[in-house]
């Protein structure tokens, strides 16, 4: 049989003198054991490791294993790169919870989507999630999948776990969700839908542009009856890719030839909406789709049609999610990086939580039309 060694500490007692000059104190009823780790070579046997087994080890104060764990700049390089070596050696890990009441700090971030089935967030996620990695820090998900309710119950979560700031990268915020976020101070960072201000920036997609470059692009190989699929209209991004459509109809003086048919964002949605599309005495002769999923959806319904891409249709999506080379054709579409939402999300993020002197507020990201093979010319 294992023999088993456990240290058991016990709290002093306060008087209730003590707690009525220390009203916010709190107690702890166990000691912070935070990790099993197994004794150095020739003993079989386990041990609970606390700070003060770091402690010892490094030759220092528990108080400079605590600094060192919270990244102050109070504790020497050399002491600090002793103290992670004894955390290394020994296995230990600390305990978040009480390096959120000694730091003020969770070192947790959130990071709310719309959508976690749509290639384009998963993207998102693992390059946001690759800068907190880095720096030590845990990301905590939230998606709403388009629903307001769902997206009440993120920020609720996000509250409660008392995240250090969070980042909205969907346009359906509910303003007065987004007002309970700054109301108590917790640094935002919004997706086209967000006001400035001490504890919130805002990264503005350049959404139109990619649009009349798409717009462009068609009209430039004869095109003129372009219909565009848009996304739900409850969403601002949306909302602009099909202004930003009607716009370019009226600058090339097509504004009677529009046709619009309602999406999700989705295959499904895409596909029901080319149907329709199909069905006008006279269907367009390209398609522009507010994402990639619409595309891809409307491409099934043009090939179950019996029609080819771009024989017959051509056709336009946007985000150029990671497959969108693989369709047949491949699917020409605007190109927004999610990678640089994400780093730009992230260092905005940053910059509120450190409260750095005139942080720059409005963030900007550009689209571009990237050609490949479902468009031609008429």
């Amino acid at each position: 049989m294992r023999e088993k060694r456990v240290v058991r500490t016990t709290a002093s007692k306060s008087t209730a003198a003590d707690r009525s000059v220390r009203p916010h104190t709190t107690e702890f009823l166990c000691p912070p054991i935070v990790a099993k780790i197994e004794l150095p070579s020739g003993s079989s046997s386990w041990t609970c490791m606390n700070i003060k087994e770091v402690a010892k080890r490094a030759k220092v104060s528990t108080a400079t294993v605590s600094r060192t764990i919270n990244d102050s700049e109070k504790v020497k390089p050399g002491t600090a790169a002793r103290v992670r070596k004894a955390i290394e050696e020994l296995n230990f890990y600390p305990n978040t919870h009480a390096r959120t009441l000694v730091s003020g700090r969770s070192r947790m971030l959130g990071l709310i989507i719309s959508d976690i089935t749509n290639p384009f967030f998963p993207e998102l996620v693992k390059s946001f999630e690759d800068q907190a990695v880095e720096r030590g820090q845990e990301v905590i998900i939230g998606n709403t999948d388009y629903n307001p309710k769902r997206m009440a119950g993120c920020i609720r979560r996000m509250v409660e776990r008392k995240v250090d700031g969070v980042a909205i990268m969907t346009s359906e915020a509910d303003p007065a969700l987004v007002t309970e976020l700054t109301r108590r101070n917790i640094p935002t960072v919004f997706m086209d839908t967000g006001k400035t201000g001490l504890h919130s920036a805002n990264i503005r997609i350049d959404y139109a542009q990619g649009i009349h470059e798409a717009m462009q692009h068609l009209y430039s190989l004869n095109h003129r009856r372009i219909a565009f699929i848009a996304g739900p209209m409850n969403l601002e991004s949306a909302r602009t890719r099909r202004d930003a459509y009607l716009s370019g109809l009226k600058s090339r003086g097509l504004s009677d030839q529009s046709m619009i048919e309602k999406g999700d964002h989705r295959i499904e949605g895409g596909a029901m909406a080319m149907r329709s599309l199909l069905k006008l005495p006279q269907p367009p002769t390209a398609v522009i789709a507010s994402n990639d999923l619409t595309a891809i959806g409307a491409l099934g319904a043009i090939l179950d049609a019996g029609l080819r891409v771009p024989e017959d249709i051509s056709l336009i999506g946007f985000d150029d999610i990671s497959f969108a080379h693989l369709t047949q054709p491949p699917l020409t579409t605007v190109i927004l990086s999610r990678t640089q939402l994400a780093v730009t999300a992230f260092a905005a993020l940053e910059a509120l939580i450190r409260k750095e002197d005139n942080p720059h507020l409005d963030y900007s990201i550009p689209t571009h039309l990237v050609m490949r093979g479902s468009t031609r010319a008429i």
